[in-house]
């Protein structure tokens, strides 16, 4: 059975002066273009913690564009199974623009169109994500996660909207260490597999697109929770209850705070409605500490105070998930720094802002 996704607009106007005085986004304006006084930013997949997360920010905090302050009016986007087909309330409190779309058949983009005129930013959050499922569906996996009937919406606009895409650490092999973006992408499972698929098919039939290479994704709970597990406080919940637990000290990631994602997403924004120019980017998007599993759960048990002796480190193979894992998918996010000029927060720190709220 086909995912159904709830797609919300969100607008942007110069109604109000927004207060800049903490915004870090600056840019040099390119005084050829003037950017529009009223844009359209559609998201897909807020059930997403990521989702949620830039729905949030879109929501709450005004962007300088250019010489034109622009405060967003509107920003959601909801993701439904077929037994829950209206949008969560807290979500529709937000934004009441909701259209159902169906990223397996492609049902339902147009009505977007037709109702807000051409996006000039897409988000795409959706995906197939739990390798267990893409590993036993991979049909469905590629159907979800390679967006091509979203792709083919694009194709009748006056101009190409920027698409920003998320796709994953699991493209790559896991025989090293920071990986770089110009390394192979050698995917051992069918959710890798995907993935590498989606990369190559935007990069083909898009002019106009960011591709973000994203590791485990970690923070609080959203507004309007999400219907998936969260890293940290999972980790929380089995050291709380005092009794030893298994965790793997030869798997790798650079898990990365939401936060920071969100930051990096709305800057990526800011920059295209600023300068009015079309991307082809393919960046890392990475924590700046490699860590293990183990390593993960000390940092929970530091900030918690829990008896390190709870953690019992062990290694991957020794464990039949069903599923292959890359051993070491850390990531090299030199470019990343360097281009937008973004330092992600530490694993600690971030761990410590995620529990703060839980």
């Amino acid at each position: 059975m086909s995912l159904a996704y709830h797609v919300y607009q969100c607008r942007w106007s110069t109604k109000l002066q927004p207060d800049l005085s903490n915004n870090s986004l600056k840019y040099v304006p390119d005084l050829s273009r003037v950017p529009p006084t009223t844009g359209v930013v559609v998201l897909v997949g807020v059930t997403t913690t990521l989702g949620d997360q830039v729905i949030s920010a879109l929501a709450l905090s005004p962007i300088s564009l250019s010489f034109t302050p622009l405060l967003i009016d509107q920003a959601l986007t909801h993701r439904s199974f077929p037994d829950y087909s209206a949008p969560r309330a807290s979500l529709i409190r937000i934004s009441p623009f909701a259209f159902r779309v169906d990223l397996e058949t492609g049902y339902g983009f147009s009505d977007i169109s037709d109702a807000f005129g051409e996006p000039h930013v897409v988000v795409n959050c959706a995906a197939l994500s739990v390798p267990r499922d893409c590993e036993r569906n991979p049909s469905a996996a590629m159907d979800v996660n390679v967006p091509h009937y979203l792709v083919k919406w694009f194709t009748d606009f006056s101009e190409m909207p920027l698409l920003i895409h998320l796709s994953c650490d699991q493209v790559y092999e896991g025989v090293k260490s920071f990986y770089k973006e110009e390394d192979e992408t050698v995917p051992v499972n069918e959710y890798g597999k995907s993935k590498v698929e989606a990369e190559q098919y935007i990069s083909i039939n898009c002019l106009n697109y960011v591709i973000l290479r994203s590791s485990i994704i970690y923070g609080p709970q959203t507004v309007s929770p999400v219907p998936t597990y969260l890293p940290i406080q999972l980790i929380d919940t089995v050291l709380s209850k005092k009794t030893k637990v298994d965790f793997f000290y030869d798997e790798f990631r650079c898990p990365v705070y939401v936060k920071d994602v969100v930051s990096i997403i709305l800057t990526l924004i800011t920059k295209y409605f600023s300068e009015g120019r079309y991307m082809q980017l393919l960046l890392n998007v990475a924590g700046p500490d490699r860590v293990s599993r183990v390593q993960m759960a000390e940092a929970v048990a530091s900030v918690r105070g829990y008896n390190s002796s709870l953690i019992n480190p062990i290694s991957a193979s020794s464990v039949n998930r069903a599923v292959k894992t890359p051993a070491d998918i850390s990531m090299d996010i030199s470019r990343l720094i360097q281009l937008l000029g973004i330092t992600p927060t530490s694993f600690i720190d971030g761990v410590r802002l995620t529990l703060a709220s839980f």
